[in-house]
């Protein structure tokens, strides 16, 4: 197979013809039509995921065919068209047996993990537990974005943040999985204010129906201006950065019993932020992370799909094949261009 492979961290990319993989005996080898290209993987190329090791094929966010089939799956066939969760669990430990198999004792991850969907074919373990059937109306594009923006963005803003019709929600950063969080918050009949440093993505996100747009670049006192805004501050506020300034900017903005989620990934120097706890404590904040969503989670998001209320494709503003997938990861710490690239490998 042809895949987009390194052996040095922050090294070489390059399109390498590899070995074809073999499906595991609980799991199977999907063809993959399209995966998104997202800040996860630069971070994983960069050096900054102790799961990976080199060599590499990165990649997670996948949508595709079945080609081949382990002996010991039962409820998957040659030709499903599937995608699946980017934390795949592996059905065995007290998280998975709990229904909460996005944050499994021994999570398998595709391009982290193993090797990724950034290739032809991508082999993955644990099919059962993890395979989601793709409605026949979703097509492979816009189904590619729901591996780690949307379905993050659904848990962090409807099962972790309990958002609610008429509340406001803050969303800081506005990439990939910002733009999702302002469309499932949107369509949840919440207020929007979305907040970047790019007058682009902020343009993006009101079309995509936030209420406001805040340039961080141009406010002195970002949580001040969104209580300004939502008369006292944000019920809901999410990190979709993973940043020290957008952390404690989305705590700070809260109003009283507000709920902050921490969506954006925290690594290298923004690893450990610091947390202004005199604040969480005097308004009875909520701190919560987010990191994936289960398989059996997956048709509420897909219902709200497939009644209209919400087009993963208004997303994805680009796609590209193998060759020009290496300049769109690279470019992904200069925080280049808006909204979703996705890969088709077979281009």
């Amino acid at each position: 197979m042809r895949a987009i492979f390194y052996e040095q961290f922050a090294g070489l990319l390059q399109v390498r013809t590899l070995p074809d993989p073999v499906p595991p005996p609980d799991g199977v080898v999907v063809r993959v039509e399209a995966t998104g290209i997202c800040r996860s993987d630069w971070h994983g190329w960069m050096g900054h995921d102790p799961d990976i090791r080199l060599p590499h094929v990165p990649g997670h966010e996948l949508a595709g065919t079945i080609a081949a089939v382990g002996p010991e799956v039962r409820r998957w066939r040659v030709g499903d068209r599937v995608t699946t969760p980017f934390a795949m669990g592996c059905g065995r430990c007290p998280q998975c047996l709990a229904g909460e198999q996005q944050i499994c004792d021994d999570y398998f991850q595709p391009g982290f993990t193993a090797w990724g969907s950034f290739a032809e074919w991508v082999a993955l373990p644990h099919a059962d537990t993890n395979l989601v059937r793709l409605p026949d109306e979703l097509d492979f594009r816009s189904a590619a974005s729901l591996g780690c923006r949307f379905v993050t963005s659904y848990r962090a803003v409807v099962q972790q943040g309990r958002v609610a019709a008429g509340e406001w929600v803050a969303v800081h950063g506005c990439g990939g999985v910002g733009l999702a969080a302002v469309m499932i918050a949107t369509a949840a009949g919440a207020n929007v204010v979305a907040v970047d440093v790019k007058s682009a993505a902020l343009a993006l996100a009101r079309r995509l129906g936030a209420r406001a747009g805040l340039d961080a670049s141009r406010e002195g006192d970002v949580p001040a201006a969104i209580r300004d805004l939502t008369a006292g501050g944000a019920h809901l506020s999410l990190d979709a950065l993973g940043s020290r300034t957008t952390c404690r900017n989305s705590v700070l903005c809260l109003r009283k019993r507000g709920r902050h989620v921490q969506v954006g990934l925290m690594l290298a120097a923004d690893l450990d932020p610091p947390v202004p706890m005199h604040v969480v404590i005097a308004r009875e904040l909520e701190l919560l992370g987010s990191h994936g969503l289960a398989a059996h989670a997956y048709p509420a998001l897909l219902e709200m799909i497939r009644a209209g209320r919400l087009n993963p494709g208004q997303l994805v503003q680009r796609t590209v094949g193998l060759e020009e997938s290496i300049t769109a990861l690279t470019g992904l710490g200069e925080f280049r261009g808006v909204g979703v690239t996705v890969l088709e490998p077979w281009r």
